[in-house]
């Protein structure tokens, strides 16, 4: 008995059980929605991109919030309003957010000039 189609099929399926494991943290490596950096530290920033098109936040100082939309690979950030706290040592590169790109795990942000200003790793 040739037992070599058996082990190609049990190969093949421990593969493809095994490379779901790796699986990124959202299904869709385009999907915007979860929380961006890491929202307990402080002084840093994060994003909090939620399904109903709203987004809140930090930039490590002032509070964000907003609303988003999404057209192809591009996210645009839209009614952003932030507090306006003077903090020393924090760079406020986010409250400047008008679009981003995502690529798995990266949130790559972007200002109202399209010039990459900063990027953000999906923590949820």
């Amino acid at each position: 008995m040739n037992r070599t189609p058996l082990i190609v099929v049990l190969a093949a399926a421990t593969a493809l059980l095994l490379g779901g494991c790796a699986a990124p943290l959202s299904s869709d490596p385009g999907d915007p929605v979860g929380t961006w950096g890491d929202a307990e530290a402080q002084n840093t920033p994060f994003l909090v991109v939620d399904a109903g098109g709203t987004i809140s936040g930090s930039d490590g100082c002032n509070r964000l919030s907003g609303t988003w939309s999404q057209e192809g690979d591009t996210v645009t950030f839209d009614q952003t309003a932030s507090t306006l706290m003077a903090c020393d040592g924090v760079d406020l590169w986010l409250s400047a957010a008008r679009s981003a790109t995502v690529d798995g795990d990266t949130l790559t942000v972007s200002n109202d000039t399209n010039e990459k200003i900063g990027t953000l790793t999906r923590t949820r």
